[in-house]
């Protein structure tokens, strides 16, 4: 379900860069996928310094790299954006896919935090920002547990980061719509209309009337 105002396009006619936010469980990665298919849209893949999973493969789902690796790609300019996460592990947004992407006319997806988020806005202010919510937060705390990724003390914290991300991104300006996935299509749905409407407009951003 879709909770924003009454949107119209405008902008430039370059590609369209959709910034996607939302706590750590909400299901960001399933709600995109029917538009990457749809729009032959690009997923940013991020650089990491923390170690994969089993299951992760370097370069498809981060880019797994040394902490001094990723310091110096932060001399280089690398990064449209980056972060130190939990205090733990750094994480970044490679500047050259996302700005060849958009010159070449691409659809593509970020998938960062609120704090990458309004680095961007500063840097690309036409982007279109979309903030994920679960129905409750009484629903996102079972969706973390059911994850079985981390311990209680994990999860307690991510769900009190989780709270705070979401009263920063309704309140700092950035995002143009607010999606609940309280059923992953009516998301997946709501999503693929908001990019659907800047595409055929020509656009890249959309903005409340």
């Amino acid at each position: 379900m879709r909770s924003s105002n009454e949107q119209s396009c405008h902008g430039s006619q370059r590609g369209l860069l959709l910034v996607l936010s939302g706590p750590s469980g909400v299901g960001k990665t399933s709600v995109v996928q029917q538009l990457l298919v749809k729009h032959n849209g690009l997923f940013s893949v991020s650089a990491t310094t923390r170690a994969p999973t089993a299951k992760e493969v370097d370069g498809v789902d981060y880019h797994f790299i040394s902490e001094d690796t990723f310091e110096q790609w932060i001399t280089e300019n690398r990064f449209l954006e980056y972060a130190k996460v939990f205090g733990r592990n750094w994480y970044g947004t490679l500047r050259t896919p996302v700005t060849d992407a958009l010159e070449a006319g691409r659809v593509i997806v970020l998938d960062i935090d609120v704090q990458g988020a309004e680095d961007i806005k500063r840097l690309l202010p036409e982007m279109l920002g979309v903030f994920l919510l679960p129905p409750s937060h009484e629903e996102l705390l079972q969706r973390l547990r059911l994850r079985a990724r981390d311990s209680e003390e994990a999860i307690e914290h991510r769900f009190a980061v989780a709270k705070s991300e979401i009263e920063r991104a309704k309140s700092n300006g950035v995002y143009d719509a607010f999606i609940v996935n309280d059923n992953l299509q009516t998301a997946a749905a709501a999503l693929e209309l908001i990019v659907s409407r800047c595409i055929a407009a020509g656009s890249a951003r959309p903005t409340s009337k």
